[in-house]
């Protein structure tokens, strides 16, 4: 009986230290796997034992060099954090970047990301041709990185254009709106703000140009949006005009000629 509990106790003090020595002492993470120029990237991290006097080393590499470092003090609960801002000239190339964190002796944690110069950022500008249903079609400039445009629709219920993107990375759009068939506008005639939804959840966005033709606005997006609606008070308004103008002149024509004929009648 004792033999059996003594190779237990032996079993289990042997399985405790393997679990032990096999728990890394050091811990890295970024805070996203993808960064573009121009990006702040997060890294953080924490340490089992906090030993005084003894920082972190945050290393960054891209192949066999070394484009960034850091020494990083440990807070007293063992966890740490630095930014890094990914611009050139050491950041200047695409490709898969690895971080290493360094603690005391021989303890180290790696982590890898990805990152893309403005270079290698795809863009494409192009024109597309919305379809408005029975009221025709009207032509938006746009300009797009880190996606591509899929579609566009016209949603009169909702004065809404909208926008169907693969947005394959975060990225950015940039919308040339002709005023003629979409527009956002007060009651006195002065230009308002529109309301931008991607996927149903309302987001800022900056307007760039505006004169008498077009509002030019830009939209940030993250990796795996779809659906931009850009909502305003009004699209496709001159269909609506037409109508009326053409009722104006039925209705002005049909006074006349009722008139003309009475007018014989007497």
């Amino acid at each position: 009986m004792k033999k059996s509990l003594y190779g237990i106790i032996i079993l289990f003090a042997i399985s405790f230290s393997t679990i032990f020595a096999q728990t890394n002492p050091i811990t890295v993470q970024t805070d996203d796997n993808n960064y573009d120029e121009g990006d702040t990237i997060v890294i953080s991290g924490q340490v089992t034992t906090v030993v005084p006097g003894t920082p972190i080393i945050l290393q960054i590499f891209f192949g066999s060099n070394l484009i960034d470092v850091a020494q990083i003090t440990v807070a007293q609960d063992g966890t740490y954090s630095h930014t890094f801002l990914a611009e050139p000239p050491a950041w200047n190339k695409g490709g898969d970047y690895l971080v290493r964190a360094s603690f005391g002796d021989g303890n180290i944690a790696e982590s890898e990301f990805s990152f893309t110069p403005k270079s290698e950022i795809p863009e494409t500008t192009n024109i597309f041709e919305v379809n408005a249903g029975s009221s025709g079609t009207f032509d938006v400039e746009y300009t797009i990185k880190g996606g591509s445009v899929k579609n566009m629709l016209a949603d009169a219920d909702i004065f809404a254009l909208i926008v169907q993107i693969d947005a394959i990375d975060e990225g950015v759009i940039t919308l040339n709106l002709p005023r003629e068939f979409i527009g956002a506008e007060k009651q006195d005639g002065k230009d308002d703000l529109f309301i931008i939804l991607i996927d149903g959840i309302e987001v800022p966005y900056q307007e760039s140009v505006t004169n008498s033709d077009s509002r030019i606005i830009t939209i940030d997006f993250e990796q795996g949006d779809s659906d931009i609606e850009i909502i305003g008070t009004y699209i496709i308004p001159e269909f609506g005009a037409i109508v009326m103008m053409i009722l104006i002149v039925g209705i002005t024509s049909t006074i006349l000629l009722t008139k003309s004929r009475f007018q014989i009648k007497i």
